[in-house]
């Protein structure tokens, strides 16, 4: 999201955060697209071990990539076997790279691309999650409350469904929220992953 997301400043023209779809049936297929200024993709390494982890629970599962910025997490999905994907994204600009990635990839259903901001995304959901990614920009603090208080007052998260949030190592989420528990944390460079179930 241009306005909330950071990036440090682009230093060659060759762009260092550059997407690639690392595995499944795009695997190996680099995303077309200069991610907007404010943007902060999330980093092959942290994307291939947050699909390790979630391994063939991937496979014909309903999937949200929230915070989506160019999508690569949701593509990902895509590539190895989502039955269905949301972006929930709120620059316009981002929210066109979406598209013209899933063109290029050929990707013509299966998904919604919803350009709003997180939490009017996840209103507009209108299927129960197995599995969703959220990543807020870092600083701010409100949107990771707001999506842990949505997702733990609410029946987004399927019953045996997982919350993922990306956040900054120096910022410390809490244990449970509603009817959600933290069941798993992990850290990696200044990033890190927090696993919640129902």
């Amino acid at each position: 999201m241009q306005h909330t997301k950071w990036c440090d400043p682009l230093q060659s023209p060759i762009n260092p955060h550059s997407v690639r779809v690392i595995s499944g049936k795009f695997g190996g297929r680099r995303l077309k697209g200069t991610p907007p200024a404010g943007v902060r993709p999330t980093s092959d390494k942290l994307k291939e071990t947050i699909f390790n982890i979630l391994g063939p629970s991937i496979q014909n599962s309903i999937f949200l990539d929230g915070c989506a910025g160019t999508g690569g997490i949701g593509i990902e999905a895509i590539s190895r076997g989502a039955a269905f994907v949301y972006f929930v994204e709120q620059s316009r600009r981002a929210g066109q790279i979406i598209r013209d990635n899933l063109k290029s990839l050929q990707v013509a259903e299966g998904f919604k691309i919803f350009e709003m901001d997180i939490i009017k995304g996840l209103a507009a959901i209108d299927k129960p999650l197995d599995i969703a990614f959220v990543d807020p920009p870092y600083e701010r603090e409100d949107l990771y409350d707001a999506c842990l208080t949505r997702f733990g007052s609410s029946p987004l998260l399927a019953p045996d469904g997982l919350l993922i949030i990306e956040h900054s190592k120096r910022k410390e989420l809490p244990d449970g929220s509603g009817n959600l528990r933290r069941i798993r944390s992990l850290v990696q460079g200044d990033a890190a992953l927090a696993f919640y179930r129902a």
